[in-house]
């Protein structure tokens, strides 16, 4: 079959596919330890509290017909838009109201809807989406139409303690260009665990106002929810930004629902592109929380139910790993948030693609760290030294892979 350009570049050799196949394909098969994809744990709270609110949903019958057979709008649910505006403005004071929020059918959409939106080619110009330090996640790196879409910097790297480092944002070398459209980065770093801290986040939206651009904040772990975070953070928001919410990590990754918080004109057009490409996004998500947001107790969820759930998986698997890498040279991101480890093994004789490979006849299943470094000069070495670890699935099966992953790279030393 002959592809046409678009076709190519999105059906052919994207990291996220591979990684989509191999996670489908190892699922299926049932024989593998999975460490490598993005699914959320399965909260049992959190998993009750939705059974319960599907039952409501089901019982109803208006809400049951507003569920399954009615379009919404193109910027999504409206009752879902009020309570999330009215959550915001009483939290943190930001001021918006609904028409600063639309919601996509998934972050991966509301990415693809953005990123092309603003950048790519502009007449005789090439526009560039500035990751302002790399790794950065997978699923942006296949997302523009066009070469050259990203352009990115090494961090500065921080070692901390015997294991630990943690990357900053070079703010010496970090230049944002005429050809830049918007600044990107997500928070915490998917595949990292690092959370940019509040003076990092400021410094970027310093320049993205100097150059009267937007930082679009990928907050898929973030605040203020599903609050994945395990350091002090302060969320954020202003006309400058684009902020991106997920509903995946508070434990609804089926329903795909992202959310996108933005000026007026911004929001008037990402909810025209919403109309041309999906007609509306899907309501499921929206009438599951829309309870939730317009009692706060979606964030009650987060601070109280998913973030110990998830930083008491995170100091278990810590430990296991300490525990059987004892010998090795490795370290670990601090892991500040999300629900991955980024492990780096310096010094590493083969790629991290090739051990990629390596672990998966093994029966464990982790990502290669060479996906995470788009719009980055080539020649890095430490971009063929990284593995992204996820530590979100069953705790023994988690320590079992970390056996495996160990004993794999001892066998290599």
């Amino acid at each position: 079959m002959k592809l046409s350009d678009f076709g190519m570049r999105l059906c052919q050799g994207a990291g996220i596919v591979h990684l989509m196949d191999d996670l489908g394909q190892a699922l299926a098969a049932g024989d593998k330890i999975m460490m490598g994809g993005g699914n959320p744990g399965h909260v049992p709270e959190v998993q009750e509290l939705m059974r319960r609110r599907l039952q409501e949903l089901i019982d109803d019958e208006q809400s049951l017909r507003r569920l399954i057979g009615i379009y919404d709008p193109p910027r999504g649910n409206p009752q879902m838009l009020r309570a999330l505006a009215a959550l915001l403005r009483r939290e943190y004071g930001w001021d918006l109201d609904e028409e600063n929020i639309c919601l996509t059918c998934g972050s991966q959409g509301a990415f693809f809807l953005l990123f092309n939106m603003l950048a790519g080619a502009s007449g005789a110009q090439r526009r560039k989406i500035l990751l302002p330090l790399a790794p950065e996640y997978i699923g942006y790196a296949d997302l523009g139409l066009c070469d050259g879409f990203f352009r990115s910097y090494q961090p500065v790297i921080e070692e901390r303690g015997e294991d630990l480092f943690k990357y900053r944002v070079d703010f010496t070398q970090l230049q944002v260009e005429d050809d830049v459209a918007a600044i990107c980065v997500s928070r915490p770093t998917n595949p990292t665990g690092n959370v940019l801290t509040d003076e990092e986040v400021q410094g970027l939206v310093d320049l993205a106002t100097e150059h009267n651009i937007p930082l679009i904040l990928d907050n898929a772990y973030g605040l203020p929810f599903p609050g994945m975070i395990y350091t002090e953070a302060t969320p954020i928001w202003n006309e400058h930004i684009i902020l991106c919410l997920s509903l995946s990590k508070f434990g609804l990754p089926a329903v795909r629902t992202g959310i996108v918080i933005a000026n007026k004109e911004l929001i008037r057009l990402l909810s025209g592109l919403n109309a041309v490409v999906n007609l509306a996004p899907g309501s499921f998500g929206a009438l599951l929380v829309s309870g939730m947001m317009q009692s706060g107790e979606i964030i009650r969820i987060s601070k109280e139910i998913i973030r110990p759930f998830y930083k008491g998986k995170m100091e278990r698997a810590l430990a296991a790993l300490r525990h059987h890498f004892r010998g090795l040279r490795y370290k670990v991101h601090v892991p500040e948030g999300s629900m991955f480890f980024w492990l780096w093994l310096p010094d590493l004789p083969i790629s991290s693609q090739e051990l990629y490979v390596r672990l998966k006849e093994k029966g464990v299943v982790v990502v290669p760290g060479e996906h995470f470094f788009p719009g980055l000069p080539p020649g890095w070495r430490h971009t063929r030294e990284c593995l992204r670890l996820t530590y979100s699935q069953d705790d023994a099966d988690v320590q079992r892979g970390l056996e495996l992953i160990a004993r794999e790279v001892r066998a290599l030393a």
